[in-house]
């Protein structure tokens, strides 16, 4: 039976880190839903080469109604990341012990939910600093999954292990 996963992005996404895993969820049976500040609308990725039709707004949805949480990196999770809503919704579904996962940028939502305390998980090379002060146990490697519920990487290098081990969670 497949999953509803939540996707939060908003413009200047980084496009292979959205569109590699959404297609390999989709293809997997899961339901992958994009979020951002409003539904109907749809936006950019940074390289400009994908764009993504928002499915729901983020006052239309509930953490308790998905299954999984996916956060693509680029510019977006820093964007979404000021609005308390989206910080809020990714606290939810991290203390509802679901499986999320992040990639690059995609932990600095995690960062601002305060949900790192502990937890096993890598990123980008340049939020290394701000994962350690927020209480991560870093590690620098191509995927970190962590409590068998957080799954992080590094950069669009890293996406066949993160879509094995996000494919991994949903499928459990």
């Amino acid at each position: 039976m497949g999953k509803k996963v939540a996707c939060l992005i908003t413009n200047m996404f980084e496009d292979s880190e959205y569109t590699d895993p959404a297609n390999k969820f989709k293809e997997a049976g899961h339901e992958v839903v994009a979020i951002e500040k409003e539904s109907g609308k749809s936006v950019q990725g940074k390289q400009g080469n994908d764009k993504v039709q928002i499915d729901k707004g983020i006052d239309e949805v509930k953490a308790a109604d998905y299954d999984a949480l996916f956060i693509p990196g680029g510019f977006s999770p820093d964007i979404l990341r000021a609005d308390e809503r989206f910080v809020l919704f990714t606290k939810e579904m991290m203390e509802a012990k679901k499986p999320v996962f992040a990639i690059c940028h995609g932990p600095q939502l995690l960062i601002t939910a305060k949900t790192l305390e502990g937890r096993d998980a890598t990123g980008y090379k340049s939020i290394h600093v701000d994962m350690e002060y927020a209480g991560a146990n870093l590690h620098d490697e191509e995927v970190v999954v962590c409590q068998n519920q957080l799954v992080t990487s590094r950069t669009p290098d890293d996406l066949p292990a993160f879509i094995r081990e996000s494919l991994k969670l949903l499928s459990s």
